[in-house]
């Protein structure tokens, strides 16, 4: 089985272009105003009304960024409207404000070998320097999709879309993932292991040094500065702890020539209900990057990744499948039925791995009354006794 692996890398520019993001988003804006009087959301519709008008109105453009800024339009205003009906939008129309140009594979060239762009402008084409490291020399044989010259405190930078087939071969097993706020959790043919994540603490040392510099700088540059830089290092070292972990997941999954399983979680901001703190706690936690990036790397290594529907994971008993109620102890929880005492996070893998196997292994639901033998429990064991102590992870 095929499937296309997508990544963006971000390459910074060494040199200078003519200035056509003012010219690019007045381009853009007069899109949008057409298609927001006549609820134009088809690029192909768009593109046959305004193509040739646009590149007699702006002739000093190549005729791609005309192209390109339809197909941006497209999706500027879809978005708007999808806020618009959720209530979130910002204004009564949509409006292109941010220095960013679209770029399909005519407007730009990329040389990796030599760490050379080229991109078409008004005056031709320009040769720009990338400045990179080697997290970068990866993408030297993956194939190169559309771009984005973005322009960021006098900054130029190039967004890139690499893509590569890579083929996903069918497992003979499957381990369940539990990712949560402080931790991921995982169940395996041969028992459970946790990796202490430390997501919740770096999360909240930043947010409250946010808060010290709202309320002892008021307004201006400076504090704007600071904001961006720790926002900027909070987002840098969860994302290093993210990759840590994606790739102990997925060695974990080679092991065992296994499939990984996550829960479907997308919507679970709609159903934060909690104290105020608690709240902003967990918006602020980003699960879904996470899960991108175990995605990601397991599908570069051959695994393929299943998600399944999250409800009842964590409250029912992967034994009895009777519902379980808290033990008094910390996330710890208890069936009445069973006698099963286990951690929440534990029960929330081991059934996360039952529902795909149920399915996907057997062809039809099996009774959840059955022992599962493949997770290393036994219908007597009363407390689970193979779970691995959490070990974080570190930078």
């Amino acid at each position: 089985m095929g499937e296309t692996v997508k990544l963006t890398a971000c390459f910074k520019i060494e040199g200078e272009v003519p200035d056509m993001f003012n010219l690019y988003k007045q381009l853009v804006n007069e899109l949008l105003n057409y298609v927001f009087l006549r609820n134009i959301t088809s690029f192909k519709r768009l593109k046959s009304e305004k193509y040739y008008e646009m590149r007699g109105k702006y002739p000093e453009f190549p005729s791609h960024y005309v192209y390109t800024a339809c197909q941006m339009t497209c999706s500027i205003y879809k978005s708007f409207r999808k806020l618009k009906r959720k209530g979130k939008a910002k204004g009564d129309k949509p409006v292109f404000r941010k220095d960013v140009i679209m770029l399909d594979d005519i407007l730009f060239t990329l040389k990796l070998d030599d760490w050379v762009a080229a991109i078409a402008t008004p005056n031709g084409r320009v040769k720009l320097k990338l400045l990179h490291g080697k997290y970068h020399e990866k993408f030297k044989y993956w194939k190169i999709g559309q771009a984005w010259l973005i322009k960021r405190n006098n900054d130029l930078f190039l967004n890139v879309v690499f893509s590569k087939d890579v083929e996903v071969e069918k497992p003979i097993n499957v381990i369940g993932a539990d990712v949560n706020e402080n931790n991921v959790t995982i169940a395996k043919p041969n028992g459970f292991e946790r990796r202490v994540t430390g997501e919740k603490n770096i999360r909240i040392a930043y947010f409250l040094k946010r808060r010290r510099i709202q309320s002892k700088i008021k307004g201006g540059k400076i504090r704007r500065k600071l904001l961006a830089k720790y926002g900027e290092r909070e987002k840098n070292r969860v994302l290093d702890v993210y990759h840590v972990v994606a790739n102990w997941v997925v060695k974990e999954a080679l092991k065992s020539n296994s499939a990984i399983a996550l829960e479907d979680i997308k919507n679970i901001r709609k159903r934060i209900k909690f104290s105020r703190e608690m709240n902003g706690r967990l918006h602020r936690w980003s699960f879904r990057k996470l899960q991108k990036i175990i995605e990601y790397k397991a599908k570069l290594n051959g695994i393929p990744v299943v998600y399944i529907d999250a409800k009842g994971t964590s409250t029912y008993c992967p034994i009895c499948g009777a519902k379980l109620s808290p033990n008094g102890q910390y996330r710890t929880m208890k069936c009445k039925r069973c006698g099963l005492i286990a951690d929440r996070d534990v029960i929330g893998a081991w059934n996360i791995r039952l529902k795909v196997l149920k399915t996907d292994r057997c062809g039809e639901p099996r009774s959840r009354r059955k022992p599962p033998n493949e997770t290393g429990g036994r219908k007597g064991d009363k407390i689970l006794q193979n779970v691995k102590p959490p070990r974080t992870v570190t930078r």
